[in-house]
């Protein structure tokens, strides 16, 4: 239990937590282990409820669930969706966490203190991301983690472009003198 309550977990442990994680969904789900497919099998099945013609009758959303196949809805990845903001509050808890912060404060000394300005670009970058995960059909979590594991080339080709670019563009909006603001 007391391990459960530090701040900061050890990254080497962690990171072995993972690799067996990965091992569990590989044997068991046969799948690797990412998250960024469960928003559009949500978006189908809003669609289906609707729609269900559309729904079947649409390559992707068929690609991505369909009973006939045994792929459902609510699958296994869908749940592990659904639980990491619960575990983060969980561990949050634990730890007796009370870090709230809302404006970083390199963003803040960059775009000023706007939360809303703060919120609004964040969502945005998010969905950029998300938009960029499905046309690579797979998220960071996928190629990163599962990808790195199997020593896929696309997935070590895209973990260092996803790298370079985030420091081109922490160097693009900060410049050298955030280094002073952090």
């Amino acid at each position: 239990m007391k391990l459960l309550k530090q701040p900061r977990w050890n990254p080497y442990a962690v990171g072995i937590g993972i690799g067996v994680l990965s091992w569990v969904t590989f044997g068991l789900m046969h799948q690797a282990l990412g998250t960024s497919t469960t928003l559009p099998k949500v978006a189908g099945f809003i669609n289906g409820l609707a729609s269900s013609e559309h729904v079947q009758a649409n390559a992707y959303y068929a690609k991505l669930f369909n009973a006939d196949k045994g792929k459902v809805m609510f699958d296994w990845q869908f749940f592990l969706v659904i639980m990491l903001p619960v575990g983060a509050f969980i561990a949050a808890k634990l730890a007796g966490s009370k870090f709230s912060e809302k404006v970083p404060v390199l963003w803040s000394w960059r775009f000023g203190d706007s939360k809303l300005k703060r919120y609004a670009l964040a969502f945005l970058g998010g969905a950029i991301m998300l938009f960029g995960a499905r046309m690579a059909d797979g998220c960071t979590s996928g190629h990163g983690l599962s990808g790195g594991l199997q020593l896929a080339v696309s997935s070590w080709t895209f973990f260092i472009a996803m790298f370079a670019s985030g420091l081109i563009t922490a160097f693009a909006l900060f410049g050298k003198e955030g280094r002073q603001h952090v």
